[in-house]
């Protein structure tokens, strides 16, 4: 399934980039014929689609590959900085379309064909949105940073066109000029802020920042299949590299079993955490003994070694699953409440 998966994301980027390359050559071609500064900035952006796309590419094709000796946890944070790329090319363009509509704003020149022009944007909105909007959906489903960026870059771009199309269309009703710069800057200001989330999220991925949305998936997980003989889970930490998901915590079992019933619980419980996430996963659990403060909320029935009566469960959530000790200090403050 995984290589399915990833070669399904390397078409679909191919896809994104060959289309990249033939819609900036229509969007060039609508300038040349009718000058307009607006169309000259769609087709200005649309240059770093096609290094965009053909960076995430590579990226995809990295981040495919197995682990080695250089790369132990795999290649998958190549996604995060090909995002990073992205987004800083979009704020590169952003800054460069401004500069030029401001110049047309002070030097306007004439514009022709407007009608014609805009015949050939509607065509790359269409084709942009469809890609797109694949790109976000499959991004989402594999958990593909530089496949979402390259879609919400071409969901943008396909924004900024329609945006491009109303422009012309006011030029075209009231004769002013001066709008084609107006959308230009505006147009500017939409992509800078585009971009810059886009690298704020993989700034975020590469500095290993939590993704409150994968935690909570992890520990709703753990509440939905939680065992009598899971007596307390801490530590949890997820992080997701590409379509790889690591995640590591401390399991509070019983201190009086053997090792080997030790492993074959661990063993179940990665099972059930690999089982919920599509892509390849890999986890790392640490045993630790039960104290006989977990007796106020361990649910092992006939327990040879009880010191406590069973009084209440302690609700897992995120926020208590994350710290680096045992819940029995939790149990504790509401057992004297």
């Amino acid at each position: 399934m995984q290589i399915n998966q990833n070669k399904l994301k390397q078409r679909l980027i191919l896809l994104s980039f060959v289309a990249s390359i033939v819609l900036t050559g229509l969007k060039f071609f609508a300038y040349y014929i009718t000058s307009s500064n607006a169309i000259l900035s769609d087709a200005l952006e649309s240059i770093i689609n096609v290094i965009a796309s053909g960076f995430a590419f590579y990226s995809i094709y990295l981040s495919a590959q197995p682990k080695d000796r250089n790369h132990p946890y795999g290649h998958g944070k190549v996604e995060f900085f090909s995002a990073g790329v992205e987004g800083a090319l979009i704020i590169i363009a952003a800054l460069f379309i401004v500069y030029e509509a401001v110049q047309k704003l002070m030097y306007p020149a004439p514009i022709e064909n407007l009608a014609r022009g805009s015949l050939f944007i509607l065509f790359t909105i269409l084709v942009n949105t469809a890609i797109g909007y694949k790109l976000l959906v499959e991004g989402k489903r594999t958990n593909s940073l530089a496949l979402v960026a390259d879609g919400r870059h071409l969901m943008t771009d396909s924004i900024s066109s329609v945006v491009l199309i109303l422009s012309v269309g006011l030029i075209m009703l009231t004769g002013y000029v001066w709008i084609d710069s107006v959308a230009s800057i505006l147009f500017g200001g939409f992509l800078a802020y585009n971009g810059f989330q886009i690298t704020s999220r993989s700034v975020a991925g590469l500095m290993d920042a939590v993704d409150d949305v994968l935690l909570e998936k992890v520990v709703q997980t753990l509440r939905d299949n939680k065992k009598p003989d899971w007596i307390d889970v801490h530590n949890l930490r997820a992080q997701q590299y590409g379509s790889d998901l690591h995640i590591d915590c401390h399991l509070t079992l019983p201190y009086y079993w053997e090792l080997q019933k030790v492993h074959e619980t661990i063993h179940n419980f990665e099972n059930i955490l690999k089982s919920s996430h599509t892509g390849e996963t890999e986890v790392f659990v640490h045993a630790d003994p039960c104290l006989y403060q977990c007796c106020y909320f361990c649910r092992i029935e006939n327990c040879p070694v009880r010191a406590h009566d069973f009084v209440q469960d302690i609700a897992w959530d995120a926020a208590k699953l994350v710290k680096n000790e045992k819940l029995y200090t939790e149990a504790k403050i509401n057992i004297q409440e």
